[in-house]
């Protein structure tokens, strides 16, 4: 479930992730009339796919989340995309905001917070920002695998791949996430915006068909984790 919030006149767009539907209302009324037009998302898998849709000039994140806790969804974020992100949350401890900042957030607020102050933090964070690379414009290359986002071209072993749009999608997004297993739920929020059920099998079938494009007989690259979803192995780095 959605609430859309907007203002007469929004420079700046923002993406609330926060399932406290009264504080989103109340987030709402004040900063409506300081040049910021809301979106508010109450569940963490919807918001995961909200955030990587690139509609946005900013997030504001809840770390405690129905689906999809906010940490998590940081980190999934980062692999893909570079927009701000604000940790607004009630998790205290220095050991959250130490984990919040390491995993990509741009600034970190616990609650209650003084609404002017949120203000400030915004606009600073919009203007620390202004000038940064995209995330998401970096060549990604494991090993003899290299996927460029800008071009959508795929090699393996100096060989050009041929892709559909929705293989590269996924290719992209479980490079990014190499080492770490991905859920079945986070690939389809970010392929389809919406949760996987038990009888959905057209994830199943593109990554059956990348793995045969991508299988040199060296072994498989990406490993179905029974039951959670799946990961591809080896160790990444971006150019």
């Amino acid at each position: 479930m959605e609430t859309r919030i907007e203002a007469s006149s929004a420079p700046r767009s923002i993406l609330l992730i926060e399932d406290d539907k009264e504080l989103c209302s109340l987030m709402s009324d004040f900063l409506t009339p300081r040049g910021f037009s809301l979106h508010a998302v109450h569940d963490g898998a919807r918001g995961l796919a909200r955030a990587l849709e690139g509609e946005f000039d900013l997030v504001i994140l809840d770390a405690m989340l129905p689906l999809l806790n906010g940490f998590e969804l940081l980190r999934t974020v980062r692999k893909r995309s570079a927009i701000p992100i604000i940790m607004l949350t009630a998790r205290v401890a220095q050991d959250d905001r130490l984990t919040g900042l390491n995993s990509g957030a741009d600034d970190y607020i616990t609650k209650p917070f003084p609404p002017e102050e949120l203000v400030a933090r915004i606009r600073a964070v919009l203007r620390r920002v202004g000038k940064a690379e995209p995330a998401e414009s970096r060549i990604i290359s494991i090993g003899d695998l290299q996927l460029d986002p800008r071009t959508r071209e795929v090699r393996h072993h100096g060989q050009n791949l041929e892709l559909t749009a929705i293989e590269c999608d996924i290719l992209d997004f479980l490079m990014r996430s190499a080492g770490r297993t991905v859920s079945r739920d986070e690939l389809t929020a970010m392929l389809h915006h919406r949760q996987s059920t038990p009888y959905e099998r057209s994830l199943d079938v593109h990554v059956s068909h990348l793995r045969k494009k991508l299988d040199d007989g060296a072994g498989k690259l990406i490993q179905t984790v029974r039951g959670i979803g799946y990961m591809f192995r080896c160790n990444r780095s971006e150019q």
